[in-house]
C-alpha cells in the first residue's frame, strides 16, 4: 500500500483527503477513493483535469501514483486568467490619464 493526498477546492473550501491505496492505483482512482463526490456533489471526476503537485496528467486513467503524491483535481475556470489581467491593466492605465492634469 501507498499514502497519497487527494485535493479539491472551491471559491468557499478546500478539502485534503488522505488515502491509503494499492501500489499500481492510478490518479483516477484515487480521486474516486478519496470519497470527494460525496462532499461535492456537483463534482464530475470522469470531467475534471487532474494533475500531481500542480502538473497536469493527460490520462488520469492511466498514470500511477507513487507514495506521496498529491493528486489535485481541477474545477473549471470561470474567467480566462490573461483576459482578466489585460482588463485590469486597461482599467488601471484609464485612471492613470484620468488623474494627469491637463
Amino acid at each position: 500500500m501507498i499514502r497519497v493526498e487527494v485535493v479539491y477546492a472551491t471559491a468557499e473550501r478546500q478539502v485534503l483527503v488522505v488515502v491509503d491505496v494499492p501500489v499500481g492505483t492510478t490518479v483516477f482512482e484515487a480521486a474516486q477513493a478519496s470519497g470527494l463526490t460525496r462532499q461535492f456533489t456537483e463534482l464530475d471526476l470522469a470531467q475534471s483535469p487532474m494533475g500531481i503537485f500542480g502538473n497536469v496528467v493527460s490520462d488520469p486513467k492511466v498514470r500511477s501514483l507513487a507514495g506521496g503524491d498529491r493528486v489535485e483535481i481541477y474545477r473549471p475556470l470561470l474567467a480566462d486568467p490573461k483576459e482578466v489581467r489585460r482588463l485590469r491593466a486597461e482599467k488601471a492605465a484609464k485612471a492613470k490619464r484620468a488623474q494627469k492634469p491637463i
